[in-house]
């Protein structure tokens, strides 16, 4: 291991290096609920930004293929 690991880890869990023992942290779970429009908001953004991409991509094919 590099020296530097400790200093890594401790920059990425906000610990000291030095302290082994896990304490949880106290932080209230608060859930919201999803609303029906972010349920369908979300995936069908999602899924409409890959077909777009797919479709330009498969549209403009034939420029993408090597020219022989």
């Amino acid at each position: 291991m590099s020296v530097l690991t400790p200093l890594l880890l401790r920059g990425l869990t906000g610990r000291p290096s030095g302290s082994s023992c896990h304490t949880p942290r106290s932080i209230p779970s608060h859930h919201e609920q999803l609303r029906t429009t972010d349920v369908a908001t979300g995936p069908t953004s999602c899924f409409l930004c890959v077909l777009l991409l797919a479709s330009g991509v498969l549209s403009h094919l034939e420029i993408y293929k090597k020219q022989e």
